[in-house]
């Protein structure tokens, strides 16, 4: 086993919690399913948001997915100008096999902003 980190995104259509926990929850879910990872396998996630999306926490819904043990950050984007809005972000530590190759996710309209990641999309 060692030491992966992997990106995703996704986008968020309002500033509204429920909003934000079902997008995150796609998010962490279709992660999980492409990293064939557990929880238990996480060492910390940190989630940042776009200074519009304030509603709500994005590590609520990953608790909420079995990530209850594990560190969880959230932060806010540096607000860039012209960068995307609505979009909640991720990065994740994780032990995994040797072999293992990260596959990053990005969902949504957040899918543009990782264009040269095939395996992202």
């Amino acid at each position: 086993m060692r030491l992966f980190a992997l990106r995703g995104a996704t986008s968020v259509e309002r500033n509204d919690a429920k909003d934000i926990l079902d997008a995150t929850s796609e998010l962490m879910r279709e992660i999980m399913a492409r990293n064939q990872l557990r929880p238990e396998r996480v060492v910390s996630c940190i989630f940042t948001a776009t200074k519009d999306l304030n509603a709500e926490f994005p590590a609520v819904a990953a608790r909420a997915l079995g990530f209850d043990r594990v560190p969880l950050l959230c932060a806010q984007e540096i607000p860039v100008p012209r960068s995307m809005s609505r979009v909640i972000r991720v990065l994740i530590h994780y032990h995994a096999e040797e072999d293992h190759v990260p596959a990053h996710v990005y969902l949504g309209e957040a899918a543009s902003l990782r264009g040269d990641l095939d395996a992202a999309q």
